[in-house]
């Protein structure tokens, strides 16, 4: 089915109801790492379709705690759901929509791209490394004028799927992190000061000299941030790109679509990357929801996986695989009304 079969099919459901599709709002919350782009995305599907959708930048904790509460019609995370997380509830698609990556961003004198190593990074957000000259940096970063200067660790405070992401990659590259602070979307951080959001991060960054952080590549770029070169699992020194980020996504999806990218075996591959997902209930009869909403979220859903997917790039996120869309459609087309499919 293509994308103009499927909103046609909601259309002439929503006329069979007597309801005009213009009317309808969609909501939703949860991860702030691809909001950048969800707003362009939204905003667009709005000018097409005239269906309005009211996203909340709320961070991914709070996006599947609402799921969850059903305040939303769909969550969204940088963090899939574990089988704990979804004991109990009914059966929760993922829906992947895009790949970014979470860099290492800083506020030093010129600006310096540095290079750094898993165990200097993670040694730093462990609050070991407390200085910007500390030998094991400068080390790494010979010619760099680096000042002496306390570094000021900057984190979120709020439940953060591009803290699941660092964290996950610390976990793997770092016993001592894997010990002390370990993974997830909320931590208890050894050092630091916290922000809410991407964008508290990275302003908190741009105020803060010697301070560093963690963001989602554009927050980076739109603040005009520096940010690090990573050594890779290859031994490679690499930096978060398009290309370094997709070479990170060439792994097998999992049909359930849960899977990490975080340090990558691609040789050209950026370590902290990872997909971010809408999150839905498989079944969209629940609540006072109603068969012509749940039909409009699939539009909506298989739009972002298809026609959507050119706002991607342009926002430094990188595209899903032709694997990845493939198993996003049959996440799609797996969702039910009552047990009736919604997508034919």
């Amino acid at each position: 089915m293509t994308v103009k079969q499927v909103t046609i099919a909601a259309f002439a459901l929503a006329l069979v109801s007597g309801m005009g599709f213009a009317q309808t709002e969609l909501t939703g919350a949860g991860a702030t790492f691809p909001y950048p782009l969800y707003s362009k995305m939204f905003d667009e599907y709005g000018k097409e379709y005239k269906v309005k959708v009211n996203y909340q930048s709320i961070g991914s904790g709070g996006g599947i705690q609402q799921l969850k509460a059903r305040t939303v019609d769909f969550g969204a995370s940088d963090a899939f759901m574990t089988d704990a997380d979804m004991a109990g509830l009914p059966a929760i698609l993922h829906i992947p929509i895009a790949a970014g990556a979470t860099v290492v961003t800083y506020n030093l004198p010129g600006s310096p791209e540095l290079k750094l190593t898993p165990n200097v990074t993670a040694d730093i957000f462990l609050g070991v490394i407390t200085r910007w000259n500390d030998k094991r940096i400068a080390g790494l970063n010979p010619g760099v004028a680096l000042p002496d200067l306390g570094i000021v660790v900057v984190h979120r405070s709020d439940g953060s799927g591009t803290t699941s992401m660092f964290s996950d990659y610390l976990s793997k590259v770092s016993a001592d992190w894997k010990t002390k602070v370990g993974s997830g979307t909320s931590l208890s951080w050894p050092t630091g000061i916290g922000a809410k959001g991407n964008a508290g991060v990275a302003g908190m960054v741009k105020q803060l000299p010697g301070s560093a952080g963690y963001v989602e590549l554009i927050y980076a770029l739109q603040n005009s941030l520096p940010y690090a070169a990573l050594r890779n699992r290859s031994g490679t020194f690499v930096k978060p790109t398009l290309a370094s980020t997709t070479a990170a996504l060439n792994v097998a999806i999992p049909a359930d679509t849960r899977v990490s990218l975080t340090d990558t075996a691609a040789p050209d591959g950026y370590p902290i990357a990872g997909l971010t997902w809408v999150l839905v209930y498989k079944d969209q009869n629940y609540g006072k929801n109603t068969q012509i909403k749940a039909a409009e979220v699939a539009t909506l859903l298989w739009w972002m996986t298809h026609q959507g997917q050119k706002y991607v790039e342009p926002l430094a996120y990188s595209a899903l695989s032709k694997a990845a869309v493939e198993k996003a459609e049959a996440q799609i087309r797996s969702m039910t009304f009552g047990g009736a499919p919604l997508l034919k």
